[in-house]
């Protein structure tokens, strides 16, 4: 019998702290709005409930409707969710049973509809059981086949209709789904001894599966006629944990399947066992080139399930650190990639990181790390800014313009760089929406569409910057979108440092941020406030949200589920590094072998955000 860890530590639910009201299950939408009215007037009583939850959109169906649901959405003038950005799911067995909705599992869908600048959440309760099945969405919508994969993967959802529906993170003798809420959080306690001899180390480091070795299994659709090669995961540009399995016919590219998984985490299971203010330390750790993103991308989450205001200050402060994350992230980008592509790689690879270093200078300052740094947090960030850190700042922006000058007179040019890039992993504007990718690959392929501008968060409505779009849709494309996007993101920052006022760096709402030091010698209740929060955590109101932003590598979504506690019930994390990955087979067929590292490069990706 494995050794596991209590779903819930002692000291994370006293039983004198425990609301009897907790565990609750989220409401359903309520009111209408004009897309859900359309909706409801179409599908009637297959609607189970629809309007507004949280500020957004959402409708529960039944699943002998979801096919026909999505089609409508999807080719619908008056609609036009053109784009599956995500797909989760939801074990409800340790919540109280719904009046309306009793099945155990459901899945989530969010849709987005880039031409109208909408967003919808479907919700469609699975039947079977322990067994559930749901229709497939792969059909409507390709960007389904790897998302439906992780839920089959992850939570034992089937999808009837799926093309290729395999495990995709976990091994294929893994005995059980791991996000299922009767499977133990995991993780072996290290006991604590003076001597080597003491019994309890006999069983330390036990593995939960047998370390047999087992025979890789032909990729679907792979023809053994033909030359089949590992590419990683001992590769440089497939970054040490990422299998290609390539299908060649001489040098020229067949088919492509990854094999993901080699860095599997467990970050949405151990999310479900920390509470929400202790879970922004490990979002440093999935996508650790983007650590300030991936800090903002949970805290709007929780923040919008709050609904709480975060003070003015605050917020330009976070738009400054997370534009200086995304001229970092390509930075460290265009210096591997030139690195795998270009004979100029190595002096770019120093001049890059020269630049870099200067930016995770800033970073030290005010959080006092430089790669993980957890300097955003729940109602605002830690600290407020340092006084040196706006003069430093102000150089770094008078700097960076001329470097990026100095790159592109570099590479742009370079008929080198010109020969691998041009013409490679072309991806057209269908293709890219339909297989929901996001951010440069996105942008790339002609979509003008970002985050930031069209869906605003943090006050960037307030920001007046330009949206890099290139139709070329292929690697040299995305190319000169990265490098547009760091001279906006200095565009950005100037504004930012112009107009940052004086006021609060978190909130002054005492159930979600600590009260000053200070307080606590003079003021009771803060020190209660002190005390329940650094005890019990904060807790959040049962519902649920998604909320995505623009990352550096593109859409970084979370959805998060409140049961009312100060532990997130379900927490999944929408990577925009596992869902362009996906793009990969399709970029590379018909080029040759070694095109499948300038595509990879292309993509941009970070593996610990792609196994999560």
């Amino acid at each position: 019998m494995l050794n596991v860890s209590p779903r819930r530590r002692e000291y994370e639910t006293l039983p004198s702290l425990n609301n009897p009201a907790i565990p609750a299950r989220a409401p359903l939408p309520q009111g209408e709005t004009d897309d859900t009215k359309r909706i409801v007037e179409r599908f009637g009583d297959a609607v189970i409930a629809a309007g507004l939850h949280n500020d957004q959109q959402m409708v529960y169906i039944r699943p002998d409707q979801l096919v026909d649901l999505a089609n409508f959405l999807k080719t619908e003038e008056k609609l036009a969710y053109e784009a599956l950005v995500d797909v989760s799911s939801v074990d409800c067995s340790k919540l109280p049973a719904g009046e309306t909705i009793d099945a155990r599992f459901h899945t989530v869908y969010q849709l987005r509809s880039y031409t109208r600048k909408r967003h919808l959440t479907v919700v469609c309760p699975a039947d079977g059981g322990s067994q559930p099945v749901v229709p497939s969405l792969a059909p409507v919508f390709e960007g389904a086949v790897w998302p439906e994969r992780e839920v089959y993967d992850l939570m034992g959802v089937g999808f009837s209709g799926h093309p290729d529906l395999r495990r995709i993170l976990m091994p294929e003798n893994w005995p059980n789904h791991p996000l299922r809420k009767d499977m133990p959080l995991g993780g072996e306690p290290v006991p604590f001894t003076l001597t080597w001899e003491d019994p309890e180390f006999e069983t330390l480091g036990k593995q939960v599966l047998p370390a047999e070795s087992v025979a890789p299994v032909l990729p679907p659709g792979m023809n053994r006629e033909r030359m089949i090669v590992n590419m990683g995961p001992h590769h440089p540009s497939t970054h040490g944990v990422l299998r290609l399995v390539v299908e060649l016919d001489g040098e020229d590219v067949i088919h492509v399947d990854p094999d993901l998984g080699y860095l599997h985490s467990g970050f949405e299971k151990t999310g479900e066992n920390k509470r929400y203010k202790d879970f922004v330390y490990y979002t440093d750790r999935m996508d650790y080139l983007s650590a300030m993103n991936n800090n903002l991308g949970y805290v709007l989450a929780v923040e919008k399930l709050l609904g709480v205001e975060i003070p003015e200050r605050a917020q330009v402060i976070r738009v400054i650190m997370s534009e200086l994350q995304r001229i970092a992230s390509h930075l460290f980008w265009l210096s591997t990639h030139v690195l795998d592509i270009s004979g100029t790689g190595m002096s770019l690879l120093m001049y890059a990181t020269r630049e870099r270093e200067r930016i995770l200078d800033l970073f030290e300052m005010v959080a006092g790390a430089r790669l993980t740094i957890s300097y955003i947090r729940i109602g605002g960030v830690w600290k407020d800014l340092p006084p040196a850190f706006l003069s430093h700042l102000q150089d770094l922006v008078d700097l960076l313009p001329g470097k990026f000058d100095e790159y592109e007179t570099m590479l742009t040019a370079g008929p080198l760089w010109q020969e691998r890039l041009e013409g490679i992993g072309r991806l057209s504007r269908e293709e890219a929406i339909n297989m929901g990718l996001t951010g440069p690959m996105l942008r790339g392929s002609g979509v003008d569409w970002d985050l930031r501008r069209d869906m605003p968060y943090s006050g960037y409505e307030n920001y007046d910057f330009d949206v890099p779009v290139s139709t070329d849709g292929d690697c040299y494309g995305r190319y000169i979108i990265r490098m547009e996007e760091m001279r906006q993101s200095v565009r950005i920052l100037k504004q930012a440092m112009a107009n940052l006022p004086d006021g609060l760096y978190r909130t002054d709402n005492r159930k979600v941020s600590l009260p000053p030091r200070a307080e606590l010698d003079v003021s009771m209740e803060a020190l209660i406030h002190h005390f329940k929060l650094m005890t019990e955590g904060l807790q959040v109101p049962p519902g649920m949200a998604y909320h995505g932003i623009e990352a550096s590598k593109g859409e970084l979504g979370f959805y998060v589920y409140s049961d009312g506690s100060a532990v997130p019930y379900r927490l999944h994390v929408r990577g925009p590094s596992f869902n362009n990955l996906y793009a990969i087979s399709k970029m590379c067929r018909g080029h040759m072998l070694s095109d499948i590292v300038a595509n990879i490069g292309s993509i941009d990706i970070v593996l610990g955000e792609v196994d999560r």
